[in-house]
């Protein structure tokens, strides 16, 4: 919701906050206020722009627009900017596109020493030709269209929080470093492995991304995401001449997706859920082949292991045609890293093994009993975050209030999903 005072608010917070984390005090002043009120028309335009160009995770044409866009402001606020291709690093998944988005990052040195990253995301999940149905508009008290408030309300918070701590001349930083992707909808394959280095180079991280949270209250963390597959392999023939002696890929895979449709565990958060299939060629052949994929949210690490073991078992339960092969396989979109950065009697939150995981899967590496547990791909300031995270380091220390204000800034109190 676009409400009068909720984007002054949310600039004057993240403009405190970012001062607190650099060693300021974070109490409110005339000037901060003064310069968030001036700023909000200007952030409200701004966020028209970024919504106005599509750029789902797939669109790489628009990926390319929008970072352009980017880099230009940051430059205009003073930032030494690059342009960063994902590079042979990529974590690619069964689904990752060929062409991934670039990385906008942009650096400001300031006069201090404390080290901020803030990031954030400019692919969105619309496919191409979504804004033509649902441009950008704003009724009432609330703004819609396509990627505004996750996340492109976000961008838009961070680019004028920038400015008003230009306008004031507040350097009292050591280095303020925006890094925002354009892949975080498909697991941020691409960025990822520099999200976690430049997560241990800084003191504090602030991810500007709606939380899931209802309500004013601190979000520490996210589901940790994995992806289920299932093939099945049949025998073709023809569907109007001989159909008895085929082996019907579909229909068996119909069945496993039947028969698996209740994984998902309420009471421990587990989310699994069947989103994708695919099977036969022409409509007068029985398909030899037939795929699925699934969708799988946990939030606890040790779940991994629970859900995996019930994948498979269910697999083993019931077959409906004979003579057909079922190949399942799991992939879990993590990755386990370390930093020297933080001290160590900040608690941690440690993954037991994933090396089954990892075994299924060719973009995940088989991790000790006694790994850290991984970041999310967006290095989101929540719950359970990985040994050494900076992000830890502002989740512990931060006042609730403020700092789920600060990463919360393009939800609910500053714009819709359309």
């Amino acid at each position: 919701m676009t409400k009068a005072h909720h984007w002054t608010k949310n600039l004057l917070i993240a403009a405190l906050t970012a001062a607190w984390a650099a060693g300021a005090a974070a109490a409110p002043n005339a000037a901060v206020l003064a310069q968030a009120s001036a700023e909000k028309p200007a952030a409200i335009d701004t966020l028209r722009q970024l919504v106005s160009i599509e750029s789902g995770s797939r669109d790489k044409e628009g990926l390319d627009r929008i970072a352009e866009v980017l880099a230009e402001r940051l430059q205009k606020l003073g930032a030494e900017v690059q342009l960063i291709d994902p590079g042979a690093d990529a974590v690619r998944m069964h689904d990752t596109p060929a062409a991934l988005g670039k990385v906008v990052v942009g650096r400001f040195l300031g006069q201090g020493t404390q080290k901020i990253l803030i990031i954030a995301h400019m692919d969105t999940v619309y496919p191409h030709g979504t804004l033509a149905k649902r441009p950008f508009r704003i009724e009432n008290s609330r703004a819609y269209g396509p990627g505004i408030a996750d996340d492109k309300g976000g961008i838009a918070v961070i680019l004028h929080t920038l400015s008003i701590l230009k306008n004031i001349n507040y350097r009292d930083y050591g280095t303020i470093t925006v890094a925002i992707n354009g892949d975080e909808e498909i697991s941020t394959p691409g960025a990822r492995t520099l999200i976690e280095r430049l997560g241990s180079e800084h003191d504090y991280v602030f991810s500007c991304e709606p939380s899931p949270a209802p309500k004013d209250v601190l979000a520490l963390a996210t589901s940790g995401i994995g992806a289920a597959l299932l093939t099945v392999r049949g025998k073709a023939s023809h569907a109007g001449v001989n159909p008895q002696d085929g082996r019907n890929a579909l229909m068996e895979l119909a069945h496993q997706l039947s028969h698996s449709g209740d994984l998902s565990d309420p009471a421990r958060s587990i989310k699994f859920n069947w989103t994708m299939a695919n099977a036969g060629t022409t409509r007068n052949v029985i398909p030899d082949t037939a795929s699925a994929a699934a969708d799988v949210r946990v939030q606890r690490v040790a779940d991994y292991d629970l859900i995996e073991k019930a994948f498979y078992g269910r697999m083993q339960q019931s077959k409906l045609i004979a003579d057909t092969k079922l190949e399942p396989s799991l992939s879990a979109a993590v990755r386990h890293w370390k930093s020297p950065r933080r001290p160590a009697r900040w608690p941690t939150r440690r993954k037991p093994s994933t090396a089954n995981w990892a075994k299924s899967s060719t973009t995940t590496k088989a991790a000790p009993a006694a790994a850290p547990m991984p970041l999310s791909p967006a290095c989101r300031a929540r719950r359970q975050l990985p040994k050494a995270s900076a992000c830890w380091a502002m989740a512990t220390t931060l006042p609730m209030k403020s700092m789920w204000n600060s990463i919360r800034l393009s939800r609910g109190c500053t714009c819709s999903r359309a």
